[in-house]
C-alpha cells in the first residue's frame, strides 16, 4: 500500500504552475508577432481585390442603361428592365434549357466516372502502372478546348481517321461531330476526356487518407472487396464527395463556352446554345449592350448561390458538414 501512496498524483498546487496560462494578446501584439504571415497573403488579397471583387461590384450596371461613352454618374437608372427583356428573348429559355440538359449530364455520368478512376486507381498494387495510367488520364484536363474538338473532329468526323477506315471496307462517312441528335454523347466524351482525371485527382488524395489498419481489421475479420469497399472506402470519401457536389450543383448554368462555341457551325445554333454563348452573341457581338450581358451573369450567380445555399442545407440535414459547418 505505500508503494500506492507514492505514485499519487501531485498536489493542486504542484499542477497548477505546470500548466502554462495563456494570455490573450492585443490586435497590435497579435499584428507585430504574425506580420510575415500576413505579407505572405497580401498577394492573394490583392488578386482577389482586383479581379474579383472590383469587378463585382460593377454588377450595379445590370440596373442601368450602361454607356461606356457617358460618364458613369450620367447613366440613369432602369430597375429590372434589362431582366425583364433578359427573360421575355426568345432564345432565352432554349438555350436555359440546353444548359440544364448538359449540366445534368455532366453531373450524372462524368462526376460518377471520376469516382471510378480514382478507385479502380486506388486498387492498382503496382506502382509503376499507376503513374502510367493517371498521368494518361491526367494530362487531357491541361489541353484546351480547341485541342481537345480538333482531336475529336480528326478521329470521328466526316474526313477523320475512323470515316476513312469505313470508307476503306465500303462502309459510310461518319457524321458524328455534325449530328445534332448524338451531339450529348460527344459532349460526354469530350467531358469525360478532358475533366475526368482531374476529379479523379481529387479523390485519389481523398483516398489516401483513409487510414490502412481499417482495411487490414476488416480483412482479418473476413470482409470482402465489396464490403470493405461499401463500408471503409465510400464511407471515408463521403465528405469530399459531398463538397464536390454541392460546388458542381452550384455551377449548373456554368457550362462553358469554348466548347460549344467551336462546334457551334458544325452542329447548329439551335443545339450548341447554352446561356454563355446566348449572352455573347446578344451582348458582346449584338446590341444588347453591356447591361444585358451583367443582367444574365448576374442571374446566374444569384441561381447558383440558392442551389449551393439549399444542396448545403440538405447535406447538414443529412449528417454531412458540407461546405461549411452549420453554426
Amino acid at each position: 500500500m505505500a508503494a500506492l501512496h507514492t505514485t499519487a498524483p501531485p498536489a493542486s498546487g504542484q499542477a497548477s504552475r505546470t500548466i502554462p496560462i495563456r494570455r490573450k494578446r492585443s490586435v497590435r501584439q497579435r499584428l507585430r508577432h504574425d506580420w510575415p504571415l500576413l505579407l505572405l497573403t497580401l498577394p492573394a488579397l490583392l488578386q482577389l481585390a482586383v479581379f474579383f471583387y472590383w469587378p463585382s461590384s460593377w454588377n450595379i450596371i445590370a440596373f442601368m442603361d450602361y454607356d461606356p461613352n457617358r460618364a458613369f454618374w450620367e447613366n440613369p437608372f432602369v430597375g429590372f428592365a434589362w431582366f425583364e427583356r433578359l427573360f421575355l428573348s426568345p432564345y432565352f429559355v432554349p438555350a436555359l434549357l440546353n444548359t440544364l440538359k448538359y449540366a445534368f449530364a455532366q453531373l450524372m455520368f462524368v462526376f460518377p466516372l471520376s469516382i471510378a478512376l480514382a478507385l479502380l486507381m486506388h486498387s492498382v498494387v503496382s506502382t509503376k502502372i499507376r503513374s502510367i495510367f493517371q498521368s494518361v488520364v491526367y494530362l487531357p484536363y491541361f489541353f484546351s478546348w480547341v485541342l481537345v474538338v480538333t482531336v475529336f473532329v480528326q478521329m470521328l468526323g466526316s474526313d477523320g481517321l475512323f470515316s476513312n477506315l469505313l470508307l476503306g471496307v465500303g462502309g459510310d462517312r461518319l457524321t458524328f461531330t455534325s449530328d445534332p441528335e448524338t451531339f450529348t454523347l460527344l459532349a460526354w466524351m469530350q467531358w469525360s476526356w478532358k475533366d475526368a482525371g482531374w476529379g479523379m485527382i481529387i479523390f485519389l488524395a481523398a483516398l489516401a487518407s483513409i487510414n490502412p489498419s481499417l482495411y487490414e481489421a476488416a480483412a482479418v475479420d473476413g470482409a470482402s472487396r465489396w464490403r470493405r469497399l461499401w463500408h471503409i472506402t465510400l464511407p471515408g470519401i463521403r465528405p469530399v464527395i459531398i463538397l464536390l457536389l454541392i460546388l458542381q450543383i452550384g455551377g449548373i448554368l456554368s457550362v462553358g463556352f469554348e466548347q460549344y462555341q467551336l462546334q457551334r457551325d458544325a452542329i447548329g445554333y439551335q443545339t450548341t446554345e447554352v446561356l454563355d454563348t446566348f449572352v455573347y452573341y446578344r451582348s458582346v457581338i449584338g446590341t444588347a449592350g453591356a447591361s444585358f450581358g451583367t443582367a444574365a451573369g448576374l442571374f446566374k450567380g444569384v441561381i447558383g448561390l440558392i442551389l449551393v445555399l439549399v444542396a448545403n442545407n440538405v447535406a447538414h440535414r443529412l449528417g454531412e458538414q458540407g461546405i461549411y459547418q452549420k453554426s
